[in-house]
């Protein structure tokens, strides 16, 4: 029997959570018009008037917008869904017909923007209750995407201000330790041809698309203790910090056409460019440096993760996702091998730190989150001071590089999906030996 809460301690927690929401809101909001100031200043495209186009004119994504609104609508009741996904559609077509018959542009997007903010203001005002909490927990997660890509884009700007110079011949040198992953790849995308090409460029742009349908499936039944949208949240807060302690622009910038006259030479991906001394070199003001590690990776790799314990067409649909982004990032030259190495890490250290909440925080989670740090870091100072000698020995650097990486693997499994089984394995078995059959506990299943 649950002990019953004292009315006072109830209002108090109600009035703490309302605190934090509203703590939550302001400090969004005021995220959003410094990051308009800074905009303004340095003669870019700012958060609030990409948000004002996304209600009024071209929005920069169509699938952001419907992305964020799929999020709100876990929340609701299917006849609320009903409605507001046929508002949005009606809104879209109504929009982006007037559109085109005005400038000829085909996007959408303008739709979901507008139902999402309907739905933030009538759950707002509506009465308390635990169908206004949950409409507000889906409708805040949806809007926190959307954020999220206007402040990245930003930050984006930020990254070549503050990292004039980048340090691709670090990058570059230390990927011969791994075979030159990005040369190798981009000769075999050319030999491919266009419609290899073109999946994986749609592979690569509609990530988020990929992430709805996990979180989609995740959320089918409520609110779990842990899904797919806590990590690609996190990921993404984190990540970008290290785009400034580790500059990077790419192989098709650095040492393709791409980087016009900053390039270091038209090599990628037909020839290995030859470095003398190791420098970081002046780039332009417009390229971000955001490929240290590859955030697009951790993403990847994130949703492969969540689609392990999921039906056949998910796990496969988490395969193919992850397969085609690895050979985008590589094959278009937007990435090092190195990279990838150092994004997958990041994903496992967040997800180790967040996955299976209800176990706590014992030795098995320190272990992992804490060497995960350690070997990410390690990873990003052996590519700094270290690449000459990577380089030098590409056997024995390669293998401490695929080594390192495979013993962290190793150990997020055997934490996290063997020692599961094995103790799904003993739950039921004691169930069939009591004449008792418990249900096997899944990842996606709501919290309790």
């Amino acid at each position: 029997m649950l002990e019953s809460v004292d009315p006072r301690v109830r209002t108090w927690r109600a009035h703490a959570r309302s605190a934090l929401a509203a703590a939550a809101v302001a400090v969004v909001v005021a995220a959003l018009c410094g990051s308009q100031i800074m905009a303004v200043h340095g003669g870019y495209e700012g958060p609030l008037v990409s948000l004002w186009h996304d209600f009024v004119s071209v929005p920069k994504s169509a699938s952001v917008p419907w992305a964020a609104l799929a999020l709100a609508l876990v929340g609701l009741t299917w006849r609320h869904r009903a409605v507001a996904v046929a508002a949005a559609v009606a809104i879209d077509v109504v929009v982006g017909l007037i559109r085109f018959l005005v400038s000829g542009t085909v996007t959408a997007g303008n739709g979901p923007t507008w139902v999402l903010l309907a739905l933030a203001v009538v759950a707002a005002v509506r009465p308390r209750g635990e169908a206004r909490t949950s409409a507000l927990r889906g409708i805040a997660l949806g809007a926190l995407l959307v954020v999220a890509t206007k402040l990245g884009d930003v930050w984006l700007h930020i990254t070549v201000v503050a990292a004039p110079d980048v340090l691709d011949e670090y990058a570059a040198r230390a990927d011969h330790a791994l075979g030159n992953p990005s040369w190798l790849v981009g000769q075999w995308l050319d030999a491919l041809g266009p419609v290899v090409d073109n999946v994986l460029h749609w592979v690569y742009i509609e990530l988020p698309v990929a992430a709805i349908v996990v979180a989609l499936y995740q959320l089918r039944r409520g609110w779990p203790a842990h899904h797919l949208v806590r990590t690609f949240l996190a990921i993404g807060l984190i990540g970008p910090v290290f785009y400034i302690l580790f500059p990077v622009v790419g192989p098709v910038f650095a040492f393709g056409t791409d980087g016009g006259a900053y390039s270091l030479g038209d090599f990628w991906p037909q020839t290995l460019p030859e470095f003398g001394v190791l420098e970081a070199v002046p780039f332009d003001d417009e390229t971000p440096r955001n490929c240290m590690p590859s955030l697009h990776t951790a993403w990847a790799l994130s949703i492969f993760v969540h689609t392990r314990r999921g039906p056949a067409w998910l796990r496969w649909g988490g395969a193919f996702w992850l397969v085609c982004t690895l050979a985008a990032t590589l094959g278009f030259g937007y990435h090092y091998g190195v990279d990838l190495i150092a994004g997958a890490v990041l994903c496992l250290t967040i997800e180790s730190a967040l996955r299976d909440p209800e176990r706590g925080w014992g030795r098995f989670r320190v272990r992992l989150v804490a060497g995960g740090a350690a070997l990410f870091a390690a990873l990003l100072l052996t590519y700094r001071y270290l690449a000459d000698a990577l380089a030098s020995e590409p056997v024995l650097g390669g293998a401490a590089l695929l080594g390192a990486f495979a013993a962290y693997v190793a150990g997020f499994y055997l934490t996290f999906f063997a020692q599961r089984r094995g103790i799904e394995a003993e739950g039921e078995a004691g169930a069939v030996g009591t004449g008792e059959v418990s249900p096997r506990p899944e990842e996606d299943s709501p919290a309790r």
